[in-house]
């Protein structure tokens, strides 16, 4: 794409049942400066007071001085992060975005963010900047995908020692910001995945295209506090029994990409899906304190098991906007 690339920012929200999170996103957007050029947020079907908060925000935003204009994309029913990310940046590139910052509800924009993205936003177009946790601390997210495993590998230490940019190929729906050109050469994000993996898969694919790069810059911070363990090279906090059936089901779907893109290596997949399940299991008994939620797992294999004997599956098309 063309023209100043400082044009049409806006910010995707993807939003399901958690009004008070929300509020505190939106008052935090209010508070952008420099602002973006529009919002666009996804309600997955909520059915907790999210419209009436959404409502309220849009009159905020239209009553500040240079108002943000906010555009509601409701879905009949709840399709999921993935699915929710999917529809929300191809509304965005209705709208005419250029640049896109995706975002899960629970997390509030720090002041300068849009600035501090500037120094990379004319050098790339796929970029993770850093965020806080909910108790001011830097949260950890650094890692690379192996083609191999078809794994995300933490990579230790302080990736910003000797730079204020690390390359990596995995991406994050919690902060990544994308310019339309790199969305336009893979496609939308895959629905498909409903939970998990979209983000990473998703990075991976611009990766194979063009620079994914983890900045130096503190964009976000998180507010929904989670229980959580270190591990000194990651840190793994609480999960759900939903994410969990997703996070192996899903892995059916990582293994149909790597096929895709000449990259699927039986062996090294099944150490993957193994390491999988070993973090997972890990998970439950570090930090929930407990192994129920295992059967979970189980199932969740197991539908990653059709998946992959699937064999009419196709990747995620591009879509008439990003062709």
């Amino acid at each position: 794409m063309s023209g100043n690339r400082r044009e049409n920012f806006y910010i995707v929200i993807t939003t399901f049942n958690r009004q008070d999170y929300l509020a505190q996103l939106f008052d935090s957007i209010a508070a952008l400066d420099p602002a973006p050029d529009g919002v666009v947020v996804v309600d997955n079907a909520s059915t907790d007071g999210t419209a009436a908060v959404i409502d309220k925000a849009a009159a905020q935003l239209a009553a500040l001085g240079s108002p943000i204009p906010l555009v509601v994309h409701r879905l009949a029913e709840n399709a999921g992060g993935a699915g929710g990310f999917s529809a929300g940046v191809d509304r965005a590139l209705a709208e005419g975005a250029q640049w896109l910052w995706l975002m899960d509800d629970d997390v509030t924009t720090v002041p300068g963010a849009i600035a501090a993205f500037g120094p990379w936003m004319d050098k790339y177009d796929a970029m993770v900047g850093r965020r806080y946790n909910a108790a001011g601390q830097p949260f950890f997210w650094q890692h690379n995908f192996s083609d191999f495993l078809g794994f995300p590998l933490p990579v230790p230490g302080d990736v910003f020692k000797n730079s204020n940019e690390f390359a990596t190929n995995v991406g994050c729906f919690e902060g990544m910001l994308l310019h339309a050109d790199a969305v336009a050469e893979v496609g939308l994000p895959d629905p498909r995945f409903f939970l998990n993996w979209d983000d990473a898969i998703y990075g991976w694919l611009i990766s194979l295209q063009r620079p994914v790069m983890y900045v130096n810059a503190f964009v976000l911070q998180k507010t929904r506090e989670q229980r959580t363990i270190d591990l000194g090279i990651r840190h793994l906090n609480d999960s759900s029994d939903l994410s969990r059936f997703y996070m192996m089901r899903n892995r059916g779907l990582v293994a149909q990409y790597l096929r895709a893109k000449g990259r699927y290596n039986p062996a090294g997949f099944a150490l993957g899906t193994a390491l999988t399940a070993g973090k997972e299991l890990l998970r439950l008994a570090a930090v929930e304190k407990t192994l129920r939620g295992s059967g979970k797992l189980l199932k969740g294999w197991r539908e990653s098991r059709r998946i992959m004997a699937d064999a009419a599956w196709q990747p995620m098309p591009p879509s008439d906007r990003t062709r």
